[in-house]
């Protein structure tokens, strides 16, 4: 997650944090099929505690890792839906409106893809959110490849578009993720949420006592039954953001720049290291071919493609959005293909939907393929659209 990325040849941190994450990715899948694979899974399922009894906490490292390290990532995410929201790409109706309705499309449709595939299945069904996310780490990582072969203007579109993704997959674990709630502990991060705006109401500029009331919020929804990431994005839109868009320095802007290197260069990789490791070996064709990776890499694939591309040229037709500055239609289209990178949001949102270990290996299977297609075949129309200077326009 971070700004658009600049014309100059250097990578930002989210892009570098893309290909660090491409590493992370295939190590585990080189690790998860040799010698030192019993290793690997047995060290995400060793219990670890964290605090003093009674206050302590005990969970797997692999828990640790996607209720624990992924709060911060969404803390970060928060930080930057804010940050857009009030002074961004999507702070202007005109300009949000195309980057909105695309990733609308490109949630509805992949959904529906999911859906058609696993109707009759009640279990299988719950992943139906899987492919409706799209991981901007990644499709950062396909752009700074690119480099000057892709307009700003597209890499802004799709920046914006992965936020408003982003803001889409918070609201779906919040609303459909959710079980065994407990109203007491529920209640006790509700007197965390007051304490956050009135500190937020009184001016207070450093960000300390936020991330210390952010912490106890985070093991009330633990307890609550919500997803304990949630806790990141209810820290995030408490911090101020004063100060003018022109100006570098504000509560908001220092924690996220703060955030970014950690979160592109350790926390993703991480969870990506501990989720994406599968056992080729165990793979049959009956998995591959299974409703639920079927659904998931169609999903990504064709549903990304399909309803970025089909909704946003819906817009643009209409008059509501404008064709991102310097674009060409084919370029769009290969946006929206590198939309369906679902990877990392999608590998979490599936951890949430599914608990059946053959499920969760259909899961990895789906999301890597889907989205190892969705980079490559993106990144081959980028690539060929892109017409130098002198040589004329690329046809709209």
């Amino acid at each position: 997650m971070a700004a658009a990325p600049s014309e100059k040849s250097g990578l930002d941190p989210a892009a570098l944090g893309g290909i660090i994450l491409f590493i992370a990715t295939v190590l585990a899948l080189i690790i998860a099929n040799s010698g030192f694979s019993q290793n690997y899974f047995t060290a995400l399922e060793q219990p670890l505690t964290v605090g003093i009894a009674p206050l302590a906490l005990t969970k797997t490292a692999l828990h640790w890792i996607n209720d624990g390290l992924m709060a911060i990532f969404f803390l970060q995410v928060g930080l930057e839906i804010k940050r857009e929201m009030l002074q961004g790409a999507l702070s202007h109706r005109k300009s949000a409106a195309l980057p909105f309705i695309a990733a609308l499309g490109g949630m509805i449709v992949p959904a529906l893809i999911y859906v058609a595939f696993n109707w009759n299945d009640a279990a299988a069904l719950r992943g139906w959110a899987i492919p409706a996310a799209t991981d901007i780490a990644f499709v950062l990582g396909v752009l700074a490849v690119l480099g000057s072969r892709v307009p700003n203007g597209l890499k802004v579109f799709l920046l914006a578009l992965a936020i408003i993704d982003d803001l889409g997959a918070i609201i779906i674990i919040a609303l459909f993720y959710t079980t065994n709630l407990s109203l007491s502990a529920l209640g006790l991060a509700g007197v965390g949420l007051a304490m956050l705006v009135a500190l937020n109401m009184s001016g207070v500029k450093r960000t300390w006592p936020y991330l210390l009331v952010g912490a106890f919020i985070w093991v009330c929804v633990l307890k609550s039954g919500i997803h304990a990431t949630l806790a990141g994005v209810v820290t995030a839109l408490a911090i101020p953001m004063s100060g003018r868009p022109e100006e570098e320095r504000s509560p908001l802007r220092d924690l996220e720049h703060a955030l970014v290197p950690w979160v592109s260069f350790a926390i993703v990789p991480i969870f990506a290291f501990a989720n994406a490791g599968v056992a080729l070996g165990e793979i049959t064709s009956d998995m591959v071919l299974a409703p639920v990776p079927l659904g998931i890499a169609l999903g990504l694939f064709f549903g990304k493609m399909i309803g970025v591309f089909g909704f946003s040229r819906l817009a643009i037709s209409s008059g509501i959005g404008e064709m991102p500055q310097s674009t060409s239609n084919i370029q769009l289209l290969g946006a929206s293909v590198l939309a369906g990178i679902g990877f990392t949001m999608s590998l979490f949102i599936g951890m949430l939907a599914f608990t059946d270990p053959l499920l969760g290996s259909e899961l990895r299977i789906g999301v890597l393929s889907g989205s190892v297609v969705s980079a490559i075949v993106g990144y081959l129309i980028l690539r060929l659209a892109y017409r130098p200077a002198g040589q004329g326009e690329v046809a709209r």
